[in-house]
């Protein structure tokens, strides 16, 4: 029986370090190092345009790329901009140098929603690692059932206990992965933006916002995402919000 184990851990070990995707894609072509090349003689937005053109079109990014994009819409004032690609530094390599950086430009241009601790701290190691936690659950699952099936065919039979408990971890596994959530948050783009109580043109003026505040989203309702605004419940229209991957 162990060694039926160790046959069927290591074939599926194997299958997901082979079929697994990575985490995010490496840059690595002429056009990054045409940006790169541009962006060493200070042509900062022809630089930009081609590392957008990688992002968007090859989907493809390395932290350092990201870093230079907050880098340039920082320069441009454009600081919607700036806290997305550092927002996408952050959570592909999380370390509080970030954290000080993106707070310390909310101060300067008196920005909110951008207050961090500890728990934000986690909540990004959480996201970075969730696929790979999912991927260790689903094979402790698979080589479960297999070991089960081998043991039910050789005559064993399993304790209520044990069946209450397996049929708990795959209804943890099913909420893992369709319920969990640690919440969203998007960045407004745009300056001069309506927050309503209600999401139609027709609610309560709540307050006018200027790009780059963060705000934690709540829900979504045809063209308008339900926010949190200074602690209570508001609404903004999609076209104005700029969502965090």
């Amino acid at each position: 029986m162990q060694n039926l184990w160790f046959k069927i851990s290591a074939f599926l070990i194997l299958f997901l370090t082979l079929f697994s995707k990575p985490a995010y894609s490496q840059a690595d072509n002429s056009n990054l190092i045409k940006a790169d090349s541009l962006f060493q003689k200070q042509h900062y937005s022809d630089a930009l345009g081609l590392y957008e053109h990688i992002l968007q079109n090859e989907q493809a990014y390395s932290p350092q790329m990201l870093l230079k994009m907050a880098y340039i819409k920082e320069g441009l004032r454009d600081y919607t901009g700036a806290m997305y690609y550092l927002h996408m530094f952050y959570t592909k390599e999380p370390s509080r140098s970030t954290l000080r950086k993106m707070e310390e430009l909310a101060q300067a241009h008196r920005l909110q929603g951008y207050e961090y601790n500890d728990l934000q701290f986690f909540k990004t190691q959480f996201n970075k690692y969730y696929m790979r936690i999912l991927e260790l659950m689903l094979l402790a699952a698979v080589v479960t059932v297999t070991i089960m099936f081998f043991s039910w065919r050789r005559g064993h039979r399993f304790t209520n206990t044990f069946k209450v408990g397996f049929t708990l971890y795959l209804l943890f596994i099913l909420y893992y992965i369709n319920f969990l959530s640690l919440g969203d948050a998007g960045i407004i783009k745009n300056n001069n933006v309506a927050i309503m109580s209600a999401p139609s043109a027709g609610g309560s003026w709540l307050a006018t916002a200027s790009q780059g505040h963060k705000v934690p989203i709540t829900g979504e309702q045809d063209i308008w995402y339900e926010i949190r605004w200074k602690g209570s419940k508001a609404y903004i229209r999609k076209s104005n919000l700029l969502e965090l991957p």
